[in-house]
């Protein structure tokens, strides 16, 4: 693949989890969690991005997140969970990123805040349409998810690196 070639970074909230008295990185989801979390993978099959690699945070809530969205999609993408995400800064998020092989075009991220959404601004020196504006007032809501297209290679994104494409919240 061209380094020229546009790839896709999706990053993805998980969906609504319970609050618990259990470690937070078991905390599952809530009833409307699980209900949001297929809309989330819909919407992504409807959105046409083929995934080709999913990096999934091994908190609880984000595995059952992954599990309800990819049951939605007709072509499921390669899984990595990893356990950087869990609690993951901006940095490390860009230094995972930075990590995928070249052969991957479009990677989805599905993690937790603030981290997604500092990496969906961070990332995003423009956009198409009000999606960053949208973005900025609405905050980064649970099974929310961006998109952001860039050119070049996976060891190259760093800050300002490409355009937010599309913006989704379970409220659209």
């Amino acid at each position: 693949m061209s380094v020229d070639t546009p790839r896709r970074i999706v990053l993805l909230r998980h969906a609504k989890a319970e609050w618990s008295q259990d470690s937070d990185h078991e905390r599952p989801l809530a009833e409307r969690g699980r209900k949001d979390a297929p809309v989330a993978g819909r919407k992504l099959v409807d959105s046409g991005i083929a995934l080709d690699l999913a990096l999934c945070s091994t908190a609880a809530r984000t595995r059952e997140t992954w599990k309800l969205a990819v049951h939605e999609m007709p072509q499921r993408p390669r899984t990595v969970y990893e356990d950087r995400l869990y609690e993951a800064s901006l940095g490390e998020l860009i230094a995972l990123i930075n990590e995928t092989p070249d052969d991957v075009h479009n990677l989805l991220v599905i993690g937790h805040n603030p981290g997604m959404h500092a990496a969906a601004d961070a990332l995003s020196e423009s956009s198409e349409g009000d999606a960053l504006s949208r973005m900025t007032r609405g905050g980064f809501p649970t099974a929310a998810f961006a998109v952001v297209e860039f050119t070049g290679s996976w060891k190259g994104v760093e800050h300002g690196v490409g355009k937010l494409v599309e913006y989704w919240t379970p409220n659209d």
